[in-house]
């Protein structure tokens, strides 16, 4: 999975350094944001290969920034793993129609993360 780039936007700043850190130890080029808004204007500077995005976050919502990101081409299609906090639920229709990839629910262990993303970019790859 070497070389590939991850955005990942919480405004947790604790949540984002633990998962910045074990996404760099495995190889991954990362990129942080900590609100919507200022993730958007990365994702279409930076182009990453996968976003890691917050459900709850100032600017944009973690759901107003794949709308915004689904409607834009060029990132269009990158691979979206939502974190959410307990009691936050999505639809299965939203999500299909978003084409979110995964769903983690906090508080969640970094290994964890790492194998979503993982599997996601696998999947994305052979599709």
């Amino acid at each position: 999975m070497g070389n590939k780039k991850v955005l990942v936007i919480d405004d947790e700043i604790h949540i984002v350094q633990v998962v910045a850190m074990k996404l760099r130890n495995n190889g991954f080029e990362v990129v942080t944001a900590d609100n919507g808004s200022d993730a958007y204007t990365l994702c279409c500077e930076e182009k990453p290969d996968i976003i890691i995005a917050d459900y709850q976050m100032p600017g944009l919502t973690g759901i107003e920034l794949i709308e915004k990101i689904r409607g834009t081409p060029g990132i269009e299609n990158i691979p979206v793993i939502i974190l959410t906090a307990r009691g936050f639920a999505i639809d299965d229709e939203q999500r299909e129609k978003l084409n979110i990839a995964e769903f983690l629910s906090k508080p969640f262990s970094p290994k964890e993360l790492l194998a979503h993303v993982e599997n996601v970019l696998q999947s994305s790859a052979v599709s």
